[in-house]
């Protein structure tokens, strides 16, 4: 067991110790340690699980993996215990019951431990795997219940509730309910023992070993047990039967008489002493006579304790304290309840409970009333302390912010004062005393403090007084009826006298307290708040009690009448309060005398606050008697004056009017608050209208009220007050039901129609008309109440007065669409947006209005139109949508629409569709177009199936007619042929039109097809998402939006509203892909595609072959469509466009049919009834096009068509175009000689063999021909059908030329024997010298390449037919010659001229020019340094002192320094290092891809470079520091991640592909990589600097600024060190290059080069190393072996391979090349050179020459050149002579 050494597990910090082992284990199980396996006691502990590979009888019994299980859950650490016990508990549930039983004598010790476990979720897991296994072996668990069930039960009161609950429910599953009980009750004597151990025995330290778990954990893990004990106690005492109870009568005295027992009521830990007061309560109320028994311990225990205010422990302290006073009569003889307990309550009470109100002041009813009557005298004093410290409470912080604990007091002060006044009910003195003690000092003052006190005045206080007052009046027999004279408690005279004092009491501090003039207006409320639940006590809304105490006396036999008030009352709803529950009348008499007080500051002094009291009063208690006390003397039947003039103005009946007249609250109204309201300085005026409702309120019949409010709506009065009656009638049922009549009456009506008409009309004149400010205060507020608030399903006001409202309002918003100055008026038409949208939202059936739908029409015309239109701001616009579209919701949701003329739908439609068909609408017109169609189409698909029918026939509405469609599609511009034709998808041969119809103009506005489309695509899959069905129209349709589509394809984006277009149809998701997969794959498409193909060809076919690819059309549905193909001849134009469209998807036997026809036809060219030229276009055109797809055609058929050809030409040679002006050539006539060129290059390709001699003859001479006709008539190609006929003639060219470059295997010799030479010493050298000039002829004539007629296609195919120029030719071209002025060159005329010409074309702003250009100058820059190499300036004069330098071809530094300039002026804000990106085929892309392509071809040229020459143009180059300039350029267009998009392999890794791995693909027709085309040239041109240019790039790496260098060498060494280091090596490797005397090897794996070198006795070893950074790094060469040679030589030699290989641009083997020749030199006795101390120069590679007359040492001259300009001396370097 040692391993003292080894790992020790995670969290044992002491070594194993067996001694330790076997000491725990007698610790944990009480016994002798025993081996395992075997038990040393006779008890139910079993010990330890057996061993896995014991030989007794019981390992039988234990499955192997529980035996593993089982073991781990003894393990210390707590993650292996949860995963165990989680494990034990699915085996529990997965195995067997068999096998899970053999577990149940081991599982009561694991159990035992594990659930009183430190970590909650292992305990958590122990119940639940607990569970498992009680329902797997169910009563076999019966044998081992009592070893389980004390731990078990205390689990069930485990601290953790999660725990708790989850041994509750194990403990469930095992016991039904009524069986709980008595497995407790089997079990008791045991539980008993485990609870009694851990309460008395058990410490902190005997739970847990001390030296191994922390003292917080043992000291947690107590606390725990402790108190799961407790509870577990009180849980075995209440569950166990009075039966069983008594059979523990011997043992539960035992365990309290044991004074650690009770001492837990003192323990530090709260959650211990509230266990233990359960555990009291438990015993108090299950064994009252062992409480009463052990009285002397419990009560000092629990009422000594009465000050603990914990959170935990008050609850079950209260309770066992009530319970001590229940169950021990004589339990104050315990205590000393003056010095030791009450002291404690009156602190706490005054206290306010610290925080807990809410859980103590209940239970001070119930302790009070359990109090002896010699602990409360003398009463008068006890009690008022308690109310005195009570009230005292109510000041405590917490108190004062919590209404919760404010309520609790005041309920609880409320029920104690009402118990005691019910106990001190006698006419003795003290009773007396105590009665005005309560009622002077205790009660009035409370109601005091509350009135002034905001959170008091919202409590419970003033509804219980008023409960109270209730209660005392009916025991005084006040307000009631005839009783019996008898009855005491009917007439209680004790009663009668508190209710007397009581209000007189009130009376006076209401009184003064309304007569300050100082008092705070909280007071006030406050009050007339007490006022109004007085009136009605049930409208607080604090109540939440669910119980209510009930007070009782002896003599009243129903409990007396406390509990009877309980729930009576209810508020008005009106707010007018209905009778009041109090009878004596008092409540009345205080309102009249404070009205009258109120009324007297209003008047005298115009208090806001004695006003606001007063509207108040009448609103709580209106009636006549009131309004008479506010009357002034003398005016209670007639008013005075203005009022009377008011009265006279009353219309109605005589009977009202009198009535009227003498109605004291009437007279108020027109005396008092009609003048206060027509007070404008007045703010607050809803108190007012609060008095008019107070008034109508004492009116008798509703003729009444509606007259007294007509009367005010013709006064001249505040809209605000109009507003607010208004809302007060619409928010109150009553003041409804008292205005019902004016709101619907024509008074108020026209008032408002006139209003609407007013505000109208002021808001059209916009900023110029004066507004009143009354009328834009609450004007637009009362339209918008009017229209959008809805009573009983109906309008406020009548729906006529609605319908004139409307129909102001939609004349208005139309009045200001058409208004040019409309921004002016925003106000206006914000104001409108607001009602409107109130109106449709909150207005049912509103849109059954046609006023209503006109206006909704408005908006939603508004909401459709472009800003730059309406000329309306964002919000304003979001403020119509939103009305617009609350509208819409509001007619599909509440109303039944229909599309009928006039309706909302129809007129939206109808409008819509004029909008649409009308070319009028610009992308984003018809983008805000669509999105208010496409909103009001989801509003309609919300609505459910109703709506989807609706939109079905709005969509039918919407969509135009079969004519309209035909004329708008005829409207669009036909530049979507010429793509389609130039690609070769599509035959057309109708005239073409002129030169100017190619030409796009220059128009914002889309045609009427591609808008229609556009919107009607939106909207069908709008339709197909709601249902997924189409209508038996909606093919037509789909089929129009899907040759929109088309059409946009074929256009590519051009002009540039097609590219806003295109992305608008993305953005609606009208795609292609969109519309195949929202299921219209259906035949019904196809068949009107194929139908409308066969109809009109041209764009329908393309729509059509689309389709069949996108939808994956099968080939069996394409056949079964077409039938019998003899159907389609003779073949027209759109019979023959759809057939190369059906072609691909017909089988090989249709194809078969197919050639078979149109071979037929041209065979019978002669006899056919068709026009030649049609025809035989149509059959070639399907008859290639079959071959091409994969149709198979016999010898003999090729080679009659071809003998057809050869008829033609022989006999119709003007069908051939030959010296033709294509300028007047039908454009029939092109394409038939298209036709034939793609016959005959298939025929070339394909099947060779077929040509005979005069074939042959035919085929080259015709192409020769052709493109002779095509060099004669340049000018005519922007003609799409002259490009098509170049293009094709110049692919016949490539498709020969690949055949003559590589003929097919077994073709060579069936070719005829002079063929091949006639192809390269005639064809060849025709075909170039026309291909060539035509190229530079069409740059000159066609200059602009923005131009829509510009031959891109033209250039694209004759570059790829000039890229198969020989070299001989580039090298004799009969380019006219061109020279430049001063222009020094050592090259042949021929070259120059080409040079000249073609060199400039690099700048030319467009991409096919300038890549041809780079392929053909491509080919002769290695031609070009041998005539330097032979010229006179290459040679070193003996007396040149300066270092020579020679310029690469002239025209091309030429070019380069011009756009140097250009690339300065777009790269020159972006750093280096900082990626730009560079938009394809822009004129800054075409400028970036020439110069790169010019230094791509110098690169060329250096490379081509002997040695020599590479010294003076490298020179060149960096005097003219045009590499610096590219070099930062490169840095600028390299990405930082050069990495191939779309790979596994992480960036940097040997298989990652990048820019620089692979090739440089410049293709012509590559359309698909052009945004990285720049990204990677600059990187292979970046790679060809570094592999050729090396030293001088890295004399620029080290000018650098740091952020520059460090940028370079970073990007250098990750992606293109490595490479080049490999084939540096590789290089090294593979070289054949002999050396005498020296050998080379090279080891790849350590990038080094070893060169030895031996002569005679002379052995030299030297080591070059590349460095990480290479080429940037310099190389390092180390000494290897050496003999016969000096140190200083040694040193020498080393020194110059080191400059040679640092400084010379060249590779590794040139570098040994040189040192080589230099130490050969040195061994032939050629002295070095003083300066450089080397024999030959490391850049020009001569030989020392220039001597000293003086020492006759020799020189470079170029070192000598340095020496005197450094020095500025002309003196010898080695004897200070001067040198001559």
């Amino acid at each position: 067991m040692g391993g003292k050494n080894k790992q020790r597990t995670k969290g044992n910090v002491r070594p194993s110790s067996s001694g330790r082992a076997a000491e725990l284990l007698a610790r944990d199980s009480g016994l002798l340690p025993c081996f395992v396996g075997f038990g040393s006691s006779t008890s139910h502990d079993l010990g330890y699980v057996p061993a896995l590979h014991g030989s007794e009888d019981i390992d039988s019994l234990v499955d192997a993996d529980f035996r593993l299980v089982l073991r781990k859950l003894s393990k210390r650490d707590t993650v292996t215990k949860l995963k165990a016990v989680q494990e034990f508990g699915i085996m529990c549930q997965e195995r067997e019951a068999e096998v899970v039983k053999g577990v149940l004598p081991y599982w009561p010790r694991i159990y035992c431990k594990i659930s009183v476990d430190h970590d909650r979720r292992v305990r958590e897991a122990t119940q639940q795997a607990f569970e498992q296994l009680i329902l797997k072996v169910k009563r076999s668990l019966a044998p081992y219940l009592k070893s389980i069930m004390g731990h078990w039960l205390i689990a069930q009161c485990d601290t953790y509730p999660p725990a708790a609950s989850a041994a509750t429910v194990a403990f469930q599953a095992a016991f039904p309910l009524n069986k709980q009980a008595e497995a407790l009750g089997f079990c008791k004597e045991e539980v008993l023992n485990i609870l009694q151990d851990n309460l008395l025995k058990e410490t902190p330290e005997t739970l847990s070993d001390s030296q191994c778990v922390p003292e917080e954990e043992r000291l947690a893990k107590y606390t725990r047990l402790v108190t799961s004990s407790f509870l577990a106690l009180k849980k075995l005492l209440a569950t166990l039967s009075q039966q069983d109870l008594d059979a523990l009568a011997e043992r539960l005295p035992h365990l309290a008489a044991q004074s650690k027992f009770w001492k837990y009521s003192r323990h530090k830990t709260p959650q211990i002493r509230g266990a233990f007061f359960e555990a009291v309560s438990a015993l108090c109320d299950r064994t009252p006579k062992l409480v009463q028994a052990q009285a002397s311990c419990v009560c000092p225990a629990v009422l000594l304790s009465i000050d603990d205010t914990d959170p935990v422990v008050l609850p079950p302290l209260w309770e066992a304290v009530l319970h001590v006073l229940s169950n021990i009569p004589d339990c104050w003889t315990h205590v000393n309840a003056r010095k030791g307990v009450l002291p404690k309550l009156w602190l706490l009470l005054r206290e306010g409970g610290k925080g807990l109100a809410t859980i103590l002041h209940p239970n001070l009813l119930p302790f009070i009333s359990k109090l002896p009557k010699d602990i409360t005298v003398p009463q008068l004093d006890f009690y008022c302390i308690f109310f005195t410290s009570i009230i005292q409470g109510l000041s405590s912080e917490r108190a004062a912010s919590s209404p919760s604990e404010s309520a609790a007091i005041v309920c609880a002060t409320m029920e104690c004062l009402r118990f005691r006044v019910l106990q001190n009910a006698s006419e003795d003195e003290d009773s007396r005393s105590v009665q005005r003690m309560l009622l002077v000092d205790q009660l009035l003052p409370l109601v005091d403090r509350a009135v002034g006190s905001v959170l008091l005045q919202h409590g419970p206080l003033f509804a219980q007084v008023t409960d109270m007052l209730v209660s005392w009046e009916k025991r005084a027999g006040l307000g009631s009826g005839p009783t019996d004279e008898d009855s005491a408690v009917s007439r209680d005279p004790i009663f009668r006298e508190l209710v007397a004092d009581f209000w007189e009491g009130l009376g006076r501090m209401c009184v003064y307290r309304v007569d300050q003039e100082e008092e705070r207006e909280e007071a006030l409320v406050g009050l007339a708040t007490l006022l109004r639940v007085m009136q009605n006590p049930a409208r607080p809304n604090w109540r939440k009690k669910t119980a209510k105490i009930c007070f009782s006396d002896p003599g009243d036999s129903e409990g007396g009448p406390e509990g009877e008030e309980e729930g009576k009352g209810s508020i008005p709803a009106d707010g007018h309060e209905g009778p009041s529950l109090l009878r004596s009348g008092h409540l009345e008499q205080l309102v009249c005398q404070l009205a009258e007080l109120a009324m007297v500051h209003v008047t005298e002094r115009d208090s806001e606050r004695h006003l606001r009291f007063l509207s108040v009063l009448l609103a709580s208690f209106p009636s006549h008697q009131l309004f008479r006390v506010l009357l002034e003397p003398g005016t209670e039947d007639f008013p005075e004056d203005g009022e009377q003039e008011a009265m006279m103005g009353l219309e109605g009946q005589g009977e009202h009017r009198a009535a009227l007249a003498r109605n004291p609250a009437v007279i108020f109204l027109f005396q008092k608050v009609v003048v206060w309201l027509k007070q404008d300085w007045r703010e607050d005026t809803e108190l007012l209208v609060n008095m008019i409702f107070s008034v109508l309120h004492c009116c008798g019949s509703r003729e009444e009220k509606t007259i007294i409010l007509n009367h005010i709506t013709e006064m001249e009065l505040r809209w605000g007050i109009l507003l607010q009656i208004i809302q007060k009638a619409c928010d109150d049922p009553v003041a409804l039901e008292a205005s019902v009549g004016w709101l619907k009456g024509p008074v108020l009506g026209e008032k408002l129609v006139g209003l609407a008409r007013e505000l109208c009309a002021v808001g059209l004149r916009g900023p110029r008309g004066s507004v009143p400010t009354h009328i834009h205060t609450h004007s637009w507020a009362l339209i918008s109440l009017v229209l959008s608030q809805q009573l009983n399903s109906e309008a406020v006001i009548g729906d006529v007065y609605v319908q004139k409202i409307i129909d102001q309002l939609h004349a208005t918003l139309s009045d200001a669409k058409d208004l040019s100055d409309a921004g002016n008026m925003r106000p206006l038409v914000s104001f409108i947006c607001d009602v409107a949208s109130n109106f449709f939202s909150s207005m049912k059936g509103c849109l059954l209005l046609a006023s209503a739908e006109e206006l909704l029409l408005t908006l939603f015309q508004l909401c459709a139109q472009d800003q730059d239109v309406t000329r309306l701001s964002d919000s304003l616009l979001q403020k119509l949508r939103h009305a617009c579209f609350t509208g819409v919701c509001s007619l599909v949701t509440h109303a039944e629409p229909k599309l009928k003329d006039g309706t909302f739908l129809h007129s939206v439609a109808t409008w819509v569709r004029n909008q649409l068909l009308t070319p009028a609408l610009t992308v984003k017109s018809l983008q805000v177009l669509v999105a208010a169609v496409q909103s009001l189409a989801e509003s309609l698909v919300g609505a459910g199936q109703r709506g989807s029918h609706l939109l079905s026939q709005f969509m039918s509405h919407l969509t135009p007619s079969e004519e309209e469609w035909r004329r708008i599609r005829e409207a669009l511009p036909p530049q979507w042929v010429k793509s389609s034709l130039l690609s070769g998808r599509l035959r057309v041969t109708c005239s073409y039109p002129c030169m100017d119809v190619w030409k796009f103009r220059a128009s914002t506005k889309l045609p009427a097809h591609l808008s229609t489309s556009a919107l009607l695509g939106r909207i069908l899959l709008t339709i197909m998402d709601s249902d997924g069905q189409q209508g038996a129209d909606m093919k037509y349709t789909v089929s129009e939006v899907l040759f929109a589509l088309q059409w946009c394809v074929e256009t590519e984006n051009s002009p540039a509203v097609m590219s806003d277009y295109c992305a608008l149809l993305r953005d609606l998701n009208v795609t292609w892909e969109a519309f195949c997969k929202k299921g219209t794959t259906n035949c019904d498409v196809l068949e009107t595609l194929l139908e409308r193909s066969l109809k009109e060809g041209a764009l329908w076919a393309l729509t059509l072959a689309n389709y069949i690819q996108s939808a994956e059309v099968s080939s069996a549905n394409v056949q079964r469509l077409c039938g019998n193909v003899e159907s389609f001849f003779p073949l027209t134009e759109a019979s023959l466009s759809t057939v190369l469209v059906l072609c691909p998807s017909l089988p090989a036997k249709e194809k078969e049919s197919l050639i078979a026809l149109c071979v037929a036809a041209l065979l019978n060219w002669q006899n056919g009834d068709q026009d030649l030229v049609q025809s035989g276009t149509a059959n070639l055109a399907v008859l290639q096009h079959c071959l091409r797809t994969g149709a198979t055609a016999d010898a003999e058929v090729l080679l009659a068509v071809t003998a057809t050809l050869m008829e033609w030409r022989n006999g119709k040679e003007d069908l051939f175009l030959f010296n033709s002006d294509l300028k007047k050539v039908s454009a029939g006539l092109l394409s038939l000689n298209v036709e034939m060129m793609r016959f005959l290059s298939w025929v070339t390709t394909h099947s060779p063999a077929v040509l005979r001699d005069t074939q042959w003859d035919m085929l080259l001479c015709s192409m020769l021909a052709w493109l002779e006709t095509a060099t004669e008539n340049t000018a005519a190609f922007w003609n799409p059908w002259v490009q098509l006929f170049v293009c094709e003639n110049c692919h016949l060219i490539v498709t020969l030329s690949k055949f003559f470059s590589s003929p097919p295997t077994g073709v060579a010799d069936q070719l005829p024997s002079n063929l091949t030479t006639e192809w390269e010493e005639f064809f060849m050298e025709g075909i170039h010298t026309r291909l060539l000039p035509m190229l530079v002829k069409i740059t000159e004539e066609f200059t602009d390449p923005d131009d829509p007629l510009f031959p891109f296609p033209v250039l694209r195919s004759a570059g790829e037919a000039l890229c198969y120029m020989p070299v001989s030719l580039l090298t004799e071209n009969k380019l006219p010659a061109r020279f430049m002025a001063d222009q020094r060159t050592n090259l042949p005329e021929q070259l120059q001229t080409l040079l000249n010409t073609l060199a400039p074309l690099l700048l030319f702003k467009a991409r096919p020019v300038q890549l041809t250009v780079f392929q053909i100058l491509n080919k002769v820059m290695p031609q070009l340094p041998e005539f330097d190499n032979d010229s006179d300036n290459a040679k070193c004069d003996e007396d040149d002192e300066e270092e020579p330098c020679l310029s690469p071809p002239a025209a091309l530094m030429s070019i380069l320094f011009d756009m140097e300039e250009l690339l300065e002026g777009i790269l020159g804000g972006v750093q280096v290092g900082e990626f730009a990106v560079v938009q394809p085929l822009s004129d800054e892309y075409c400028c970036i891809l020439g110069y790169l392509l010019a230094w791509k071809l110098i690169l060329t040229f250096f490379k081509a470079s002997p040695s020599q020459l590479r010294v003076q143009y490298s020179l060149y180059l960096r005097k003219s520091r045009s590499l610096n300039k590219l070099l930062q350029h490169l840095f600028r267009l390299m990405p930082e991640n050069p990495t191939l998009p779309g790979q596994v392999a992480e960036p940097g890794s040997k298989d990652t592909r990048t820019f620089f791995t692979e090739s440089l693909d410049l293709s012509l027709h590559r359309s698909d990589w052009l945004e990285r085309e720049v990204p990677h040239l600059a990187c292979s041109v970046y790679y060809s600097a570094l592999k050729d240019l090396p030293a001088m790039i890295r004399l620029w790496w080290n000018g650098q600024e740091k952020r520059v260098s460090s940028t370079v060498e970073k990007f250098t060494s990750k992606y293109v060190s490595g490479m080049l280091s490999s084939q540096e090596i590789a290089s090294v490797q593979a070289s054949t290059q002999s050396f005498e005397s020296m050998t080379v090897k090279a080891r790849s794996t350590t990038r080094e080069v070893i060169a030895t070198y031996s002569v005679d006795d002379i052995f030299i070893e030297l080591v070059i190393q590349l460095p990480q950074n290479y080429p940037l790094g310099s190389i390092s060469v180390e000494s290897g072996r050496r003999v016969g040679v000096a140190v200083q030589q040694w040193r020498n030699w080393m020194l110059q391979l080191s400059t040679y290989l640092t400084h010379q641009n060249g590779s590794i083997m040139e570098g040994l090349a040189l040192w080589k020749n230099n130490v050969d030199k040195r061994f032939e006795g050629v002295e070095d050179c003083m300066i450089c101390f080397s024999v030959i120069h490391g850049s020009n590679y001569s030989l020392p020459k220039k001597a000293c007359r003086t020492c006759k040492k020799k020189f470079h001259s170029a070192c000598l050149y340095k020496w005197f300009t450094s020095s500025n001396k002309s003196t010898c370097p080695l004897c200070r002579d001067t040198f001559f």
